[in-house]
């Protein structure tokens, strides 16, 4: 069913070059996650108790300190694991959208972490907002593997648009010369990690001809946290988000951040496997919720809300405070409707 915004929703999800949470042929072992940038350049001396002086790199304080704000799993994460089958360990094997959107997941993670932004130019409004540029303002890595291979490439190539990345990202491109842009096994590498942090676990099935690697889920309370953030904001009438470790309370753009991952679920038609537990007619209304968050949220400044529907009466305020909150920060912003703008043509460009 064509929705108002462009994008067509298919019920099930899964993905066109197999389905499967295997990209790819080589795996990505646990020595590449662990990297991490040499540390025996820049170190700061302290003096401890003893009078002893202790060596340490600022950079670990920093990096720290950020990951004390920032949440538990990535978009891309969470998005993956609502994807995934609890038992099975696989995503569904009819979804055309989920690697292309995963890697739009990315830009909005660097652009809600602060490693990029629109190029500050005025004649960029000139241009749609998926055609903008982007630009590196702060190379520092995440400690998240995709992110920061994402963000070197961005950091050593020309400057090229949010639709652009995507597309080079993802493979979807004719240019012989950029398919080095392709992030390989990406669903097989965000499984992995969730295996790291505790929530999936890996197993072996055989599937006919040949046995692959399928990550069920070890600690559901990760994904049920998720399905009720869904939920919470496509069907309360007041979008309340409690704090947690995947959300935590002093995060920035918490409510922008949620949105974007909601669409990004519907983006890679995985969004009904939160919405199992309603009923059908509930179910069509969350449905054509989303389609106006995307309609909202895919332009900039963000779109008025229509609350005729009566489901997150204060949804728009929240969002905009936490615009007004970071004026500084509309360029990062910006990013954010440029890819939920390219989410709502998903299906024409597959």
């Amino acid at each position: 069913m064509a929705t108002q915004s462009g994008l067509t929703r298919r019920r099930g999800a899964a993905n066109r070059d197999g389905g499967s949470s295997v990209e790819g042929g080589e795996h990505v072992g646990a020595a590449e996650r662990a990297q991490s940038p040499p540390r025996n350049e820049g170190s700061t001396f302290m003096t401890g108790e003893n009078g002893h002086k202790i060596a340490y790199d600022p950079r670990d304080i920093s990096e720290s300190q950020e990951r004390s704000k920032q949440p538990k799993l990535t978009l891309m994460e969470e998005v993956l694991l609502l994807g995934l089958k609890d038992k099975q360990g696989y995503l569904s094997f009819w979804n055309d959208n989920i690697s292309y959107a995963l890697r739009g997941c990315i830009v909005l993670e660097l652009a809600f972490r602060g490693r990029i932004s629109m190029e500050k130019d005025p004649a960029r409004r000139r241009f749609p907002l998926q055609d903008r540029l982007i630009e590196v303002i702060d190379d520092t890595l995440t400690g998240e593997v995709l992110l920061d291979e994402a963000l070197k490439l961005m950091k050593t190539s020309e400057k090229m648009s949010v639709h652009s990345w995507i597309d080079l990202m993802s493979g979807e491109t004719w240019n012989l010369m950029k398919i080095g842009y392709q992030l390989k096994q990406v669903r097989e590498r965000l499984a992995k990690g969730l295996v790291d942090k505790g929530i999936l676990r890996t197993e072996k099935r055989n599937f006919l001809l040949f046995d692959m690697a399928t990550h069920p889920v070890a600690d559901g309370g990760a994904k049920d946290e998720i399905r009720r953030r869904v939920r919470n904001v496509l069907t309360q009438r007041t979008v309340v988000l409690p704090a947690s470790q995947f959300l935590p309370e002093e995060m920035e753009f918490r409510y922008i951040r949620t949105v974007a991952m909601v669409c990004a679920a519907y983006a890679s038609n995985v969004l009904e496997n939160a919405l199992s537990t309603l009923g059908h007619e509930a179910r069509e209304r969350a449905f054509a919720h989303v389609d106006e968050l995307l309609a909202e949220y895919s332009q900039w400044p963000f779109g008025k809300r229509n609350t005729s529907s009566g489901v997150g009466q204060n949804l728009g305020q929240a969002t905009q405070e936490e615009v007004d909150n970071a004026k500084d920060k509309e360029l990062q912003l910006e990013i954010v409707a440029a890819v939920l703008s390219v989410y709502t043509q998903l299906d024409s460009l597959l």
